[in-house]
This record gives structure tokens, sequence and C-alpha cells, in this order.
């Protein structure tokens, strides 16, 4: 193998590591559901689109000697798997908010199977999480991750390696925005579960000869269900948008 030829294949490794890691992880393309083919063949696809655009901020820094070799390959797989990591939080605390409001409306009783995870899921979580996760697509989320993949080779070159201090606060970060944003999201169910629970308590009290809980329940599972049918919509426009703006941005 002649250098030059050497030098490519390296360099296409070197790529994969990065934009595999990210792959491995981020929503959608990392889930149980997607074959290990399928997500094999997307990354080496992308490895080879990104590749001839950063050819220049790559191929300069190859170096064939294992004690930089080495600690180069960990450093592109911890810097991909931080970018997908960051994505996957948001779809983390979204489907943490949607078993939480399946609980609050009195729907989580019963788990069935989730479209993404290989944990058993309510279905009204299921609903949420995969709707959420194909409005991404739709709204060219996949597009935006690789421009983040391209845009990492000038924040995090490959002569510099894997920061743990910076990558642990952006983690910290996206784990606090995240949260608050599906908090507020759920707000609405958080508001109704308190005033209708508070409710039934008081009714239980006044007549503790009726079994109040199962008379009321259907009632408490309708009433959830129609303000969830008049926020979803709202809900996953909030969350895409602040899906792009906070996890793309940062």
């Amino acid at each position: 193998m002649t250098v030059t030829a050497e030098s490519v294949v390296l360099a296409a490794f070197i790529a994969f590591c990065r934009i595999g890691g990210c792959f491995m992880i981020m929503p959608g393309l990392s889930s149980a559901r997607v074959p290990l083919q399928i997500r094999l063949f997307v990354a080496v696809a992308a490895t080879g689109a990104i590749l001839v655009n950063l050819w220049d901020q790559i191929v300069p820094f190859m170096d064939r000697r294992p004690q930089f070799l080495v600690p180069m390959i960990a450093s592109e797989l911890l810097i991909g798997g931080l970018i997908g990591v960051m994505a996957r939080l948001y779809m983390m605390a979204l489907s943490f908010i949607g078993t939480a409001v399946a609980m609050l409306i009195g729907y989580g009783g019963m788990s069935g199977m989730a479209i993404e995870e290989n944990e058993a899921q309510p279905a009204l979580a299921s609903i949420i999480t995969f709707s959420a996760l194909l409005l991404l697509f739709v709204f060219d989320f996949h597009h935006e991750i690789i421009k983040a993949l391209v845009t990492s080779y000038r924040v995090a070159p490959l002569d510099v390696f894997f920061n743990p201090q910076a990558a642990l606060v952006d983690v910290t970060d996206t784990l606090s925005e995240s949260f608050l944003l599906v908090l507020r999201l759920g707000s609405p169910f958080i508001a109704y579960a308190i005033l209708v629970n508070l409710t039934i308590g008081f009714v239980n009290k006044l007549t503790p000869q009726i079994p109040v809980y199962f008379i009321s329940l259907p009632f408490v599972i309708a009433g959830g269900l129609i303000i969830f049918y008049f926020s979803i919509g709202t809900l996953l426009s909030l969350f895409a948008d602040g899906f792009l703006a906070t996890t793309i941005g940062r």
C-alpha cells in the first residue's frame, strides 16, 4: 500500500470514529428498532461525504505512530459520543415527562412496548416520544447533527484532545436545560393532577363510604386525554424549537 492510500484509509478511519461515535448514541439511528447494518452503512456513507469536505482539516494531522494514533482514536470517539449524548439527553428528558404525564392522568398503569428503547413504556409516553422523534426528522434534525459534526472540527480539531472538564460542563448544562424545558411542557398536566387529586381527596373525606377513587378514575383519564388532545401540537412544537435551538446551537 502506498503512502497516499494509507493516509486516505487512516483519515477515513479517524473521521469514522467521530461520526460513528455520534451516530451510535444520537436519537433515531441508535434505536434498537434500526438494524445494526443500516446504522453502520449510514455512518460509513456520512463519513465518506464529510471526509471530502474536511480533507484539509483531517489529513495534515495524521500520524501513524501508535503513541499519537491511539489517543487520537480515543479522543475522536469521545467527541463524537459527546455530540450524540447531548442530543440523546433531550429525548430521554421527553421520555421522562411522557411517562410522568401518563402517570399523572391515570393512564400509566399498563406499560407497552416502547418505540425507540427496549424497556416497557406507557402507551401515551410512546406516542409523545415517537411523535417528537418523527417531527425532528421532518425538520431535518439529522442534517443539523451532520452540520454540528462538521463544525466540531473547527471547535475541536484533531490536534486538540478531548477535554473532560468542558464535556462535563456541556452535559450538565444540557441536562439542566432539557429537564427545565420538559417540566414547562408538562406543567399543565402537573397542575391538572394536583387539582384533580385534591378534589377527589376532599370528596372522599366527605363521603368515605363510597369508593371515590374507582368511580373518579375514568373521569380523571378522560380529562387528562382532553388536555392532551388540545396541547400535544403546542407541546411538540415547543420541544422541537427548544431542541434545535439549544442542542444544535451548543
